[in-house]
């Protein structure tokens, strides 16, 4: 088994830089980091963990509290994260939990001792949390300092935007209240109403606790009347019960109805490919750990992330 004199001896370093490299500590010059990474990777040397800790008063473990239901998306957060704290020599220690008694049983198991810092993902409820070694992201008081925010807004103006570029005038909203952003959602639906002079139809808005299936059954069973074409959902789970149903009635998307998702991307068998936003997870686990390594309010703060408008013809050239 290769000891940290081994790796010092191949990268031409001392054994304190070698530590300092494989800590995540500031103040090592470039080129003595790369060949310190080099060399551990080449000789297969983990560093005793538990000793590292005790010389630095850190775990080097960062814990994770995903509260929500979206599994698609809850896999998107976790491999960016591993993906951006393994480069910094950190180690995800990570929760489950669907309401805030269990957040609050998972952050205090998890801050004594175990991790320096924690993230809660998606809580669809209010947290009140002060800690400052607490990142809220994408949850519904992230307005805070130390959170990341999806734009909401900017995304369903987005997506109505490119519906009505498409020809769809007559676009029906369905995003339950448990979403956590419907304010959000339809201050950007508005917003683009308004910009190309379409007026505003409260019986396309459905933003209650109502199912999805139970508001589009409400849609379909009066669109003669309403006569939509066009369909901003949640997310890609919402999108797929939502084309599932509407084909059970004989609805042809995009055909008939245009489906647009507003946070995740739909692209299973059987399934039409549908235009969404989709948020960058490459980026949002980036910011996290500028703040990890920075520790200051500057670096994090409030940061307000933006989604990407994918469409089937971008889908189709990746």
């Amino acid at each position: 088994m290769s000891t940290i004199n081994d790796v010092s001896r191949l990268a031409g370093v001392s054994k304190a830089t070698v530590s300092r490299v494989l800590s995540g500590s500031r103040g090592v010059k470039e080129a003595s980091r790369v060949a310190v990474l080099k060399a551990a990777e080449a000789l297969n040397y983990r560093p005793n963990v538990i000793a590292q800790s005790l010389l630095s008063q850190s775990t080097g473990c960062i814990g994770v509290i995903c509260a929500q239901e979206n599994i698609n998306q809850t896999t998107g957060y976790l491999y960016a994260l591993e993906k951006h704290l393994s480069q910094h020599q950190k180690h995800l220690l990570l929760r489950f939990a669907n309401n805030k008694a269990d957040v609050m049983h998972a952050l205090e198991e998890l801050t004594c001792g175990l991790c320096d810092d924690v993230l809660i993902i998606g809580a669809r409820f209010p947290l009140n949390i002060p800690h400052e070694n607490v990142i809220l992201v994408d949850c519904v008081d992230g307005d805070t300092a130390h959170s990341i925010q999806f734009d909401h807004a900017f995304a369903a103006e987005t997506a109505c935007n490119y519906l009505i570029k498409q020809g769809r005038r007559q676009i029906a909203l369905i995003v339950p209240e448990t979403s956590g952003a419907v304010d959000q959602v339809l201050l950007g639906y508005k917003h683009a109403l308004e910009n190309n002079f379409l007026p505003f139809n409260r019986n396309l808005i459905f933003m209650d606790s109502t199912t999805s299936s139970v508001a589009l059954q409400v849609l379909l069973n009066n669109s003669t009347t309403l006569n939509f074409n066009a369909l901003l959902v949640a997310d890609e789970q919402e999108a797929q019960r939502t084309i599932t149903q509407l084909q059970a009635f004989n609805k042809s998307v995009p055909q008939d109805i245009m489906v647009f998702s507003l946070a995740g991307s739909l692209n299973l068998p059987g399934i039409p490919t549908i235009p969404a936003i989709e948020y960058s997870m490459d980026a949002m686990a980036t910011r996290i750990v500028s703040w990890l390594n920075g520790k200051t309010k500057s670096v994090l703060d409030s940061y307000m992330l933006r989604g990407d408008l994918i469409t089937p013809d971008i889908r189709r050239r990746k």
